[in-house]
């Protein structure tokens, strides 16, 4: 027998042990690591915040106390205005649901010919085994389940919050503690990441909020001149959701906005989905190509791709990071492959792109003035 053989199979053995227990450890910690994943995006997106301030004089734990407060505050403000459009507009419901009912009512006796009595329905669902008390009796049961769900989110907000203050106000120290363990030429390559991490988080977050300004204004402004009620927390929810939801949040910011609009007047609700619709196409062909173009050149098809693949591996947190990771990715890698000359064919040449018809009209009319001329 070889003298290798011997070595390889303990060598197997061992790599497969090891393999079984960093397993078990991921599974085991896995909230922890998700926990710690969320806190480092968050450091890389406030750290050019802190960066600019203490290069400005601030002390840096200063400055990550105020740019933490900025944060929570404008947070707690949009929950608090979401809060209040859902809560009012429920009660409004519930003491409006009557007069529904006996529309619906009237409506299909009248089309369907039939003779539905709501009030008999309705005492049916309340009465004593009746399906709403059973919903009651599992809500009852469920309650402290929820409250210890509720509590369980809180505290693992404050426990991202708290890495992510040691992640930014210790930066400097921990980037020096961690360097310090790599030669000089690995220690280039980290920081070079480390800033592109930075930078490409920064200019997501930079672009989205961008994007999310520009949608709201439009928003508050057309919900205003139509009449919708609360136009300025609707123009929030929509401006925020839509832009750092990815794939599904310009569906659910425009279906909030546009229920509220049709619980105030269908008329009103028919008009803010035509906005929404019409707006979506704007900010897909305009507005962010222009503001993307210089943050985060992702093309769709791999953005798309990218969101759902962070959904898979970790739900809805793993599709909001998805975006910055695969640009940070991109950058890195661009940073590290060889770029070389392409030959022109039908199959690599850009599409000519044909001029807006507005430009088309003027450059008709210039020829044409100049031709009489």
């Amino acid at each position: 027998m070889p003298r290798w053989v011997p070595r390889a199979i303990v060598l197997f053995f061992v790599g497969a042990a090891a393999f079984l227990v960093g397993q078990w450890l991921v599974t085991e910690l896995a909230s922890l690591l998700i926990t710690l994943l969320m806190s480092l995006f968050l450091s890389f997106a406030i750290e050019p915040a802190v960066n600019h301030l203490a290069a400005r004089g601030w002390r840096r734990g200063t400055a990550t106390w105020v740019v933490f407060l900025v944060v929570s505050v404008v947070s707690l403000a949009f929950v608090i205005a979401i809060a209040t459009v859902l809560v009012r507009q429920l009660t409004n419901f519930v003491e409006s649901a009557p007069d529904y009912l006996e529309q619906v009512e009237d409506w299909v006796n009248d089309k369907f010919d039939t003779d539905i009595d709501t009030d008999e329905l309705v005492d049916r669902a309340t009465e004593a085994e009746g399906p709403l008390r059973d919903i009651g009796g599992q809500v009852a049961q469920n309650a402290v389940g929820f409250s210890l769900g509720v509590i369980g989110g809180v505290f693992r907000v404050f426990t991202v919050a708290l890495f992510t203050w040691y992640l930014v106000a210790d930066g400097p120290r921990l980037r020096r503690t961690i360097l310090s363990l790599l030669p000089a030429h690995r220690q280039d390559q980290v920081l070079r990441t480390w800033e592109l991490a930075i930078e490409k988080t920064g200019g997501y977050i930079y672009s989205r909020a961008l994007l999310a300004a520009i949608s709201a204004a439009t928003t508050w402004v057309f919900l205003s001149i139509i009449g919708v009620p609360y136009p300025v927390p609707l123009a929030l929810w929509v401006g925020v959701v839509s832009q750092f939801v990815p794939v599904v949040g310009t569906y659910l910011a425009g279906a909030m906005a546009v229920l509220v609009a049709l619980l105030n007047d269908p008329t009103d609700g028919v008009l803010t989905l035509a906005l929404v619709a019409a707006y979506q196409q704007v900010e897909n062909y305009v507005l962010a190509p222009r503001v993307t173009a210089r943050t985060m050149e992702l093309h769709p098809a791999v953005a798309f791709g990218t969101v759902i693949t962070g959904a898979a591996l970790l739900g809805p947190i793993g599709a909001v990071l998805a975006l910055p990771v695969a640009a940070i990715l991109q950058a890195f890698g661009s940073t590290l492959l060889e770029r070389h000359e392409v030959p022109e064919t039908t199959l690599t040449a850009e599409p000519v792109r044909r001029a807006p018809w507005w430009s088309r009209l003027r450059r008709s009319r210039e020829t044409t003035e100049s031709t009489d001329a």
